[in-house]
């Protein structure tokens, strides 16, 4: 543990941030995993509908910093592909 002032601080900032940024990878992990059920399933409205929460929950992911750029792009490109394959 850490004796001086400033340093306790950003032990306690940094575990609020690893906490926070764990709640949003977990949701945007469930969101992903939703509209990836919804395309294998065949339904076409309900997979569009959680692409489109899906499309937002990565784009406010790269906002964050928690997933690069292009990893989001990469996905929300595989999401597409695969709803107009079903």
């Amino acid at each position: 543990m850490p004796n001086i002032r400033s340093a306790k601080k950003r032990v306690s900032v940094s575990g609020h941030k690893t906490l926070s940024n764990k709640r949003a990878r977990s949701s945007l992990k469930t969101s992903l995993k939703k509209a990836q059920s919804a395309v294998a399933e065949g339904d076409k409205a309900a997979a569009g509908s959680a692409y489109i929460n899906a499309q937002k929950a990565l784009d406010k992911a790269v906002a964050r910093g928690l997933i690069p750029k292009n990893a989001a792009a990469r996905r929300k490109s595989r999401l597409v592909k695969a709803m107009k394959k079903a």
